[in-house]
C-alpha cells in the first residue's frame, strides 16, 4: 500500500512538472520555409494512425511482450558449474561481477513512475490546446506499442540466460544471500529492461516537446534532461549489481531504436500544395508517388 500511494504521489508530481514544462500561450509557429503539417478541419494532424499498419503492429507488440514474458517466468536456476566464468565475460563487465546493493536496486525500481512523463506532458499539451485530440490519443497508442515492443526484445533476449545477473557471482553477504534464494530470471542479466524502457519514455518526452514546440529553447533542456534520467536509471541497475554496463548498454539502444521506429512509421506525412505526398514507389519502368488528402 505504501508502494502504491508513493506511486500515485510521483506521478502526480510528474504530471505537474510536464504543466510547467509546456510553454505557455500558442504552439510555436512554424519557421518560414518548413512545410505545414497536416490539417483536418481546424485541427493540427503530427502522427498518423491507420488500421493496416496499427492493428499488426499492436498485436505484434502485445504478443511478443506476452510470450517473453511467459519464456522468463518458466526459466531455471542454473548450476554453478554451467555459469559462464571471468573471461567468459566482456572485460569491462568483469569488474561488477558479485556487486549487490539492496537500496539502489530498490531506488532505480522508484524510477518507473516517471514512465508517466510522456503522457503527463502529452495530456498538458491536449489541454493547452497546442495539440489536437487525435494527436494525444496516437501518441499515447505510439507510446504502448514501443513499451510492449522493447518488453518482448527485453524478455526473449533475457530469457536465452547468455549470463547471470552480477550478484550471482556474490561469494559473501548480502549478495550471495540474495543469490541463494535467486529465482531462474535472475540468471538471465542481458539486457537491462530499465534501461531500455528509461530511454524509450526518454525518446518519447523529448519527440513530443519537439514536435508540440519545434521552436522552443527549452528543447535541447529537455531531451537533455530526460536521456540524463534514463542513463542514470542504467547507472543504478550497475550500482546496485542488477546488470552490467553491456546489458545497460544495449538496452539504451534498443529502447532509443524501437522509440524511433514507431515514431518514424506514424510520423505525418510531407505537405506539398494541396495534398500531402505519403510515399514513393519505383519499378523498372515506372515511378510515381501515392498521396493522401
Amino acid at each position: 500500500m505504501a508502494r502504491f500511494s508513493k506511486s500515485i504521489l510521483f506521478a502526480v508530481l510528474a504530471l505537474a512538472v510536464a504543466c510547467m514544462a509546456a510553454p505557455s500561450g500558442e504552439a510555436s509557429p512554424m519557421p518560414a520555409g518548413e512545410p505545414a503539417p497536416l490539417s483536418v478541419g481546424a485541427e493540427t494532424r503530427h502522427y498518423m494512425f491507420t488500421l493496416e499498419k496499427d492493428l499488426p503492429l499492436t498485436f505484434f507488440a502485445a504478443f511478443g511482450s506476452i510470450y517473453g514474458n511467459y519464456r522468463l517466468t518458466h526459466m531455471s536456476v542454473t548450476a554453478p558449474e554451467d555459469m559462464p566464468q571471468r573471461d567468459d565475460l566482456m572485460p569491462w563487465d568483469r569488474a561488477v561481477m558479485g556487486r549487490y546493493n539492496k537500496t539502489v536496486a530498490e531506488v532505480s525500481d522508484w524510477f518507473v513512475v516517471f514512465g508517466a512523463m510522456p503522457l503527463a506532458l502529452g495530456a498538458a499539451s491536449w489541454y493547452r490546446g497546442d495539440a489536437c485530440g487525435r494527436d494525444f490519443a496516437v501518441y499515447s497508442l505510439m507510446f504502448a506499442q514501443a513499451l510492449a515492443l522493447q518488453s518482448a526484445l527485453n524478455l526473449t533476449f533475457r530469457s536465452m540466460k547468455f549470463w547471470p545477473r552480477p550478484y550471482i557471482y556474490a561469494e559473501d553477504g548480502a549478495g550471495a544471500e540474495a543469490a541463494e534464494s535467486a529465482e531462474g530470471e535472475a540468471y538471465g542479466s542481458f539486457f537491462s529492461g530499465h534501461a531500455s524502457a528509461a530511454f524509450t519514455v526518454a525518446v518519447f518526452t523529448g519527440e513530443w516537446f519537439s514536435e508540440m514546440y519545434p521552436n522552443s529553447a527549452y528543447k535541447p533542456l529537455v531531451w537533455a534532461g530526460t536521456l540524463s534520467l534514463a542513463g542514470f536509471v542504467g547507472a543504478l541497475r550497475i550500482a546496485a549489481g542488477k546488470h552490467y554496463p553491456s546489458d545497460v548498454i544495449v538496452g539504451a539502444l534498443a529502447g532509443t531504436g524501437v522509440s524511433f521506429a514507431i515514431i518514424g512509421i506514424h510520423k505525418k506525412s510531407v505537405r506539398i500544395g494541396p495534398v500531402a505526398l505519403s510515399g514513393l514507389w519505383a519499378g523498372p519502368s515506372a515511378a510515381g508517388a501515392s498521396f493522401a488528402f
